[in-house]
């Protein structure tokens, strides 16, 4: 989790809210991005979604059976379908999200026995560091 937060104040220094994630397989960091959706004019580049696909590429395959994503925010629909997808084992996550998380906040999908891929999920760690993240950076955003 440190690292996802490492990567979270490299989107803060980008001027991206700042959440971050890492992909780890085997013990070792295998993806790595942070939130990136204005400078890539893209609504999908979220911290997890960019991480996967760093993974993805690496390990030449879209399904990264056995990884875990670290990620510091609660991850939303959208980031949740895709580590569906990536058919994970693990989400560890820090803060939560109750605007938009679907690990446990608004959603279930991780858990969801309708899907055909549930992904084992931890929340609340290191999750004062990551709240302070983002608290600063939108108090100052106020400013």
């Amino acid at each position: 989790m440190r690292e996802a937060l490492v990567e979270a104040a490299r989107a803060r220094t980008a001027g991206e809210v700042p959440i971050g994630a890492v992909v780890v397989a085997d013990g070792a960091v295998v993806g790595r991005a942070h939130n990136a959706p204005v400078a890539l004019s893209d609504p999908t580049a979220h911290a997890e979604v960019l991480a996967l696909r760093d993974a993805a590429r690496k390990a030449g395959n879209y399904r990264l059976p056995g990884a875990t994503l670290y990620v510091t925010l609660e991850p939303c629909a959208m980031c949740c379908g895709a580590a569906i997808q990536a058919r994970l084992a693990r989400v560890v996550y820090g803060a939560a999200d109750p605007k938009a998380g679907a690990v446990q906040s608004l959603h279930r999908l991780l858990d969801d026995t309708r899907l055909n891929h549930r992904v084992a999920a931890t929340g609340d760690v290191l999750a004062a560091d990551s709240a302070a993240l983002l608290r600063e950076f939108f108090d100052r955003r106020r400013r």
